[in-house]
């Protein structure tokens, strides 16, 4: 359950700030195309908060099965 929720958690997390940088970003693309590479590298940055979900959740499905 606890590996479920800190998966979903980090998703849900995820998403919604994506959304608020996704729309800022096209805002700024919109107005100065040669922006587009940085607004991409601060859309990938809270992927990294799926992934820290995922790795806890081996952690702790590893912790209880071992």
């Amino acid at each position: 359950m606890a590996a479920g929720l800190s998966i979903i958690g980090g998703a849900l997390g995820t998403a919604w700030v994506q959304s608020a940088i996704g729309s800022s970003a096209m805002g700024v693309i919109a107005e100065k195309p040669e922006e587009a590479s940085k607004l991409l590298i601060w859309l990938v940055i809270p992927e990294t908060i799926v992934i820290f979900g995922f790795v806890i959740a081996i952690m702790l499905t590893l912790k209880i099965a071992g």
